[in-house]
């Protein structure tokens, strides 16, 4: 019997590098952060993040990067918003949208990779991309803290909505200038 030859994929020193350093924008974004008194979940620059690996990285950079992150946040390191930590952040009410963000730059970096116009991409952003996280985000708070759909809808998702719109436009404008460099060889 002949043996198959495995296809192994191996990540370029490029690759590896934008990988690390969108990580790193990823851990700083969550610092970046403005709390809201009537609920759990803060306005933050993760959202601008996560669009951009989403435009900028294939599928599974784009998971690598958001994987890191949570992993670095789950061990204990500052990296979740507002500079917090540890895997009962994840477990929290604001857990969902951790999982959301890398569900959601999966997606997004899927689409990207199909549809090369920007507006499309854009509209994507905007129409698919944010809500996925608003989907992870509001169902682990409405378990974790056994809330009403109602409830949910006002402390998870509409008042994020203007902020979230506005952070598609930047991400795509960010995507748009970044492109040209990282393509570069």
């Amino acid at each position: 019997m002949t043996e198959k030859k495995r296809k192994t994929r191996h990540w370029t020193i490029k690759e590896l590098t934008m990988v690390g350093m969108l990580t790193a924008i990823m851990c700083i974004s969550s610092y970046i952060t403005i709390p809201l008194p009537f609920t759990e979940v803060g306005i933050t620059a993760q959202t601008i993040v996560v669009n951009l690996v989403g435009m900028v990285l294939g599928p599974g950079n784009a998971a690598a990067v958001l994987f890191t992150w949570i992993l670095l946040g789950i061990v204990g390191l500052p990296v979740f918003s507002g500079g917090t930590g540890g895997a009962a952040r994840l477990a929290g009410p604001t857990g969902g949208y951790i999982i959301g963000y890398l569900v959601s730059a999966v997606v997004i970096a899927w689409f990207c990779r199909k549809v090369k116009s920007l507006r499309l991409q854009l509209v994507f952003l905007i129409v698919a991309g944010i809500p996925v996280v608003y989907l992870f985000g509001g169902i682990w708070m409405k378990l974790s803290l056994h809330l009403p759909w109602q409830a949910v809808l006002v402390q998870g998702v509409i008042p994020f909505i203007p902020t979230d719109i506005i952070k598609c436009f930047a991400a795509a404008a960010l995507a748009k200038a970044l492109r040209p460099v990282l393509q570069q060889k």
